[in-house]
């Protein structure tokens, strides 16, 4: 009986034993392959979108001077005109009349200017003889400048009526595009009247009027003030067309308003664009990417490798120096082409997993290898999916300077 039971123990205890060493021989799960890029500290300059609209960057209203009925138009609508040329040509003949009749006092003038200069002449000299007394040489005198005055006279209204008749033929103030006319042929126009004739708008270069919130300036001078953003003069400034699409030609900041207006709290800034083409028209709405100021040690990373939680809070999957996965808690600001700005969480040297997520969890053992350079877009290329993405997940300061 004892002998049974002690088979039966050794049977049991075998038994035990197989399965132990058939546990510790079970092969460990092998490291899953990751793809990381390595982060590091650059300069990045840090623009703003901010909407505006073109404006026209000179307008002159064409306007009679003088009186008359317009007699030819000189111009085609919604042509090109030079500065000077002519617009409108107006019935001149009374200002021709005028002319002439200027003219003709001028000569009188002149002529009556000439007896008295050869009266003085005579009795200057008969005076030093006794032959005339001085009174009549003083009355010869004074008659030969009376005749110098009229002749200057004579001559200023000449030069007026001159004036008159060159008004009855109206020019382009400024060279640009002009508009629709408002008279015809035979309409009677009076000088300085309040409607306009037509006008010419200077189209190239066209200004771009853009308004910016006095918090987005308050939060910029902050940064200047910290440090954190240097302070840059001259950038190009990018337009961007109602479609989205930017324009070929890039502007240069101007000047900005220097007092706010109470009804939008916004400061307007006035951005200079070439438009060679005339592809930008007044009125127009666009959007406008202006530097802001230049970031000297910003930290980029690639979005792919930035989680977003349902609550909104942000986090990246980094390994570590011993070859496990970490989880870290980041705060990015604002997208940068296919990257995100680290603002917390993330350094120089960090290596953040940007491919093979599904496949890790903290703490879990990995083989990272770098990525590629085709893989990870640099800062300026932002691809279709990326700028879509950065748009439906917009960061709580996404547009922060």
């Amino acid at each position: 009986m004892l002998n049974k039971k002690a088979f039966v123990s050794l049977l049991i205890a075998s038994a035990l034993l197989t399965a132990c060493g058939e546990k510790s021989a079970a092969p460990q799960p092998s490291a899953a392959q990751v793809t990381v890029v390595t982060l590091k500290a650059e300069p990045v300059t840090l623009t703003r979108e901010l909407p505006g609209r073109t404006a026209p960057y000179k307008v002159a209203e064409v306007r009679p001077q003088v009186n008359g009925i317009v007699k030819q138009q000189l111009f085609r609508e919604g042509g090109l005109v030079d500065a000077n040329q002519p617009l409108y040509q107006l019935d001149d003949a009374t200002y021709r009349a005028d002319v002439d009749s200027a003219k003709a006092s001028l000569q009188r003038a002149e002529a009556a200017a000439n007896i008295a200069r050869l009266n003085a002449a005579r009795t200057k000299d008969l005076v030093k003889t006794g032959a005339v007394s001085k009174q009549d040489n003083d009355s010869a005198q004074a008659s030969l400048q009376q005749a110098r005055a009229d002749v200057a006279a004579a001559r200023a209204a000449l030069q007026r009526a001159q004036i008159q008749l060159d008004y009855a033929r109206i020019t382009a103030p400024i060279g640009g595009r002009i508009g629709k006319s408002t008279v015809t042929q035979g309409a009677l126009v009076t000088a300085n009247q309040s409607s306009a004739l037509a006008t010419v708008q200077q189209l190239d270069p066209i200004y771009v009027d853009l308004t910016q919130s006095t918090a987005e300036i308050l939060r910029l001078r902050k940064a200047l003030d910290a440090g954190t953003l240097e302070q840059t003069a001259d950038l190009p400034v990018t337009i961007l067309l109602e479609d989205g699409t930017p324009y070929e030609h890039q502007g240069k900041l101007e000047f900005a308003e220097a007092s706010v207006d109470p009804t939008t709290g916004s400061v307007l800034l006035r951005v200079v664009v070439p438009n060679p083409d005339n592809m930008l028209l007044p009125g127009m709405y666009v959007r406008a990417e202006i530097g802001r100021g230049i970031r000297a040690n910003a930290i980029l990373v690639p979005q792919q490798g930035i989680a977003r939680d349902p609550k909104g809070n942000t986090s990246a999957m980094v390994v570590t120096d011993e070859g496990v996965v970490a989880r870290r808690s980041v705060q990015v600001s604002r997208t940068i082409g296919s990257k995100w700005l680290v603002e917390e969480g993330l350094h120089a040297g960090d290596k953040v997993v940007i491919a093979g997520l599904q496949k890790i969890r903290p703490g879990a053992p990995v083989q990272a290898s770098e990525a590629e350079a085709e893989q990870v877009p640099a800062a300026g290329e932002a691809t279709t999916a990326s700028k879509e993405k950065a748009a439906e997940v917009k960061a709580p300061a996404a547009h922060e300077s």
